[in-house]
């Protein structure tokens, strides 16, 4: 083998990841080691893994390098990332907690992944601070792909037994086996949230638990609402749920900006069809609407590099050829509670391209010289100062009204305080 094989770092259900180095490059990467069995050859969900990261070739997915083969065990070949999101958040958080750069970076970064994968008709379906990897540049990329799954049209049925269960979206809980890319959307909306306060949103012991975490927090659905996802769902059997009242999501994490809270109300909506999708999600004023100090090319702190004020080289060049000021006026355009309801059907399905532009690239913002930086921050500043003021405006007032319906006289339990 080519490779020699260095520390352990780690053991899952079915195979070893140990740390390793080229013998001819001498460059530090990742084996996974998948022992086979004689009587049942080699294990699907490796098969399924290896065939979709063959095609998913992107700045923010773990790059599969190579594949060795052999009549005791198969190792797969990755590159190397330190850490896990989760170690990640132990080592650098307060109390698990990132700050506030780190969370827009680390969630861009994860909403570009994930975009790319729905585009290539890939769902990942399980979503979580561990299967997401850091590197020494502060590159965040989505990691283990042995539950995901090709899809396509009409929609397949999936099982429900999957992504981690503080992780999986409500339609999933409840049984729907047609479930598509909104899936890993909740499942994105959950690690934003644990980003912001250091723990998990939702904690259940068991699906029926972790549906009642959820409707705690959001409000439990009406019954027309319930009605409507059994009937786009026929295998989820309807139960009568405790009627909660929906909590204000800035009573939960005091510490988010109104923009981050608007945001995650569009990602963790419980019914699928309502859920904002990944590639429209890295439109939000978020993302959008501040231009960090720190200019491109230069060498950021791990973890800390901002989202530029242009998207990142975009594999379907021609989705992105929008003036910032239009993707920012159609994004707020588009926002429920101002106009028309947003569009929430399938991804663009476009093949795998394996031309990125900033593959191979030591730095994935080498490209943005200061210039170009100085001239995108002044004409995005102008351009989204109105758009900004309009989307905070309608997110305190719709906020206001649901406090008023609600009945919440100013307090909600906050984590760690026993609350829940």
């Amino acid at each position: 083998m080519n490779y020699i094989q260095l520390e352990k770092l780690g053991e899952g259900t079915y195979a070893t990841v140990y740390k390793g180095r080229s013998r001819t490059t001498n460059e530090i990467v990742a084996l996974k080691e998948i022992h086979l069995d004689a009587e049942e050859g080699t294990p699907s969900t490796a098969i399924r893994e290896i065939s979709l990261m063959k095609e998913l070739k992107h700045v923010n997915i773990v790059r599969l390098h190579d594949v060795i083969h052999t009549e005791t065990k198969l190792v797969l070949i990755f590159e190397y990332c330190e850490q896990d999101l989760k170690k990640y958040m132990d080592q650098h958080g307060d109390r698990g907690a990132l700050d506030p750069n780190t969370v827009r970076s680390f969630m861009y970064q994860l909403l570009k992944g994930t975009s790319f994968c729905h585009e290539n008709r890939v769902l990942h379906r399980d979503l979580k601070p561990q299967n997401l990897l850091i590197n020494k540049k502060g590159e965040l990329k989505l990691g283990d792909f042995g539950l995901a799954r090709a899809f396509g049209v009409p929609v397949n049925t999936f099982s429900n037994e999957v992504v981690t269960l503080w992780y999986r979206a409500p339609d999933v809980l409840l049984g729907s086996r047609t479930y598509s890319t909104s899936i890993d959307v909740w499942s994105c909306g959950c690690i934003f949230a644990e980003m912001i306060s250091g723990v998990p949103l939702f904690r259940g012991r068991d699906n029926q638990d972790q549906l009642l975490h959820i409707m705690r927090i959001i409000g439990t659905p009406d019954d027309r609402a319930l009605r409507k996802l059994a009937q786009d769902s026929p295998e989820i059997t309807i139960k009568q749920y405790p009627r909660y009242p929906k909590i204000s999501f800035q009573q939960v994490l005091p510490k988010a900006s109104p923009q981050a809270i608007d945001l995650l109300e569009n990602l963790l909506q419980f019914d699928p069809s309502k859920r904002i999708s990944a590639t429209d999600a890295l439109l939000h004023p978020y993302f959008t609407g501040t231009v960090s100090t720190i200019p491109y090319g230069m060498n950021a702190p791990p973890g800390s590099m901002p989202p530029p004020p242009y998207n990142y080289p975009h594999p379907h060049a021609h989705h992105h050829q929008q003036q910032p000021q239009q993707q920012q006026q159609a994004y707020v355009h588009a926002q429920p509670g101002m106009g028309q309801q947003p569009h929430m059907g399938p991804p663009t399905m476009g093949q795998p391209n394996m031309g990125q532009p900033n593959m191979g690239q030591p730095n994935m913002y080498a490209h943005q010289d200061a210039a170009r930086y100085s001239q995108a921050a002044q004409a995005m500043a102008q351009a989204q100062a109105q758009a900004q003021a309009q989307a905070q405006a309608a997110h305190a007032q719709g906020l206001a009204q649901a406090q008023a319906q609600a009945g919440y006289g100013g307090y909600a339990p906050q984590y760690g305080q026993g609350g829940r």
